[in-house]
């Protein structure tokens, strides 16, 4: 829930925290300072995390107000990362964790881990968000160190060469062993994507892993990046992922889309390659619908 209003005579040279309180008095002093500490508060539209910051006339607030059950404290340490050297580092973001800011948090994402681990490591450069993973998705997320690698990686992505990898367990069995979907995408209204024209082209190749019931383990390549492709891909094809509930899923504890692998060449012709084991609810779901993993 967002809530905003504008600070008026009243509230001017009042704190941040004592103005918000009067503005918004179904929230508690308690409730506004947790809610500025996590990032989800705005000044003129501009993020604030300091409860003491002075108040001025006009004054434009943003309350994002998030269940205090969704807020996970993510940390990543040096062991804990799946890739790093001098350019670049890669994390395993977990399922259920956001990947970057949203109006209702900084704090708790994967963004906000990665710079405080780069402040670590006395590091001045922020932590640059070049792709994303949706909320409910797990699975290797690369961070660039510096703005050079920033630039690099982006534009390998922007020109398809940087090689992802997905693994998604599906309802249903597809028809072929291998197939390819080249269908374009489009919004359909502010949180879900379709297959639709006019829409951004779009290509994803698909491959079945294992296969058992009424359920399989698809491995996904997606050729372009757009917004939801392989879950929208996989719905085209009648075969939605388990625990995507927007696009036709059965429920599941959570989405089993997990991003396994991303590979790139980096400036100087190396090969940079990171790959993330699966978390237990994806790998117990697997187990428990008789999907044999692949050693």
């Amino acid at each position: 829930m967002i809530l905003a209003a504008r600070a008026g005579e009243e509230q001017a040279s009042l704190r941040l925290d004592d103005g918000a309180r009067e503005l918004f008095p179904q929230l508690s002093k308690g409730e506004i300072r947790r809610i500025i500490d996590l990032g989800g508060c705005a000044v003129n539209q501009v993020m604030v995390r300091v409860a003491s910051r002075q108040l001025r006339a006009g004054d434009e607030i943003t309350l994002g107000v998030m269940e205090p059950e969704r807020f996970v404290d993510v940390r990543y340490a040096r062991e804990e990362l799946l890739y790093e050297d001098r350019s670049y580092l890669a994390v395993n973001k977990a399922s259920g964790i956001n990947s970057q800011r949203t109006p209702y948090q900084f704090k708790g994402t994967v963004e906000f881990a990665v710079g405080q681990y780069l402040k670590e490591l006395g590091s001045p450069e922020p932590a640059r968000v070049i792709h994303r993973l949706d909320r409910g998705t797990s699975g290797v997320m690369f961070f660039p160190k510096t703005k050079a690698a920033a630039t690099w990686i982006s534009d390998r992505l922007k020109a398809g060469e940087v090689e992802k990898i997905y693994w998604a367990i599906v309802t249903d069995l597809p028809e072929e062993e291998t197939w390819t979907v080249d269908a374009p995408i489009g919004k359909l209204n502010k949180f879900r994507y379709g297959v639709m024209l006019p829409g951004k082209p779009s290509l994803t190749d698909f491959r079945v892993i294992a296969a058992s019931g009424s359920h399989a383990l698809i491995e996904a390549r997606p050729k372009t990046g757009r917004t939801h492709q392989i879950r929208v891909h996989l719905t085209h094809s009648g075969l939605p992922i388990l625990g995507d509930q927007p696009y036709g899923g059965a429920t599941a504890p959570r989405m089993m889309l997990h991003c396994r692998t991303m590979s790139f060449l980096d400036q100087g012709g190396k090969q940079i390659s990171a790959t993330a084991s699966l978390d237990g609810g994806f790998a117990a779901a697997c187990r428990e619908l008789g999907l044999a993993l692949p050693e």
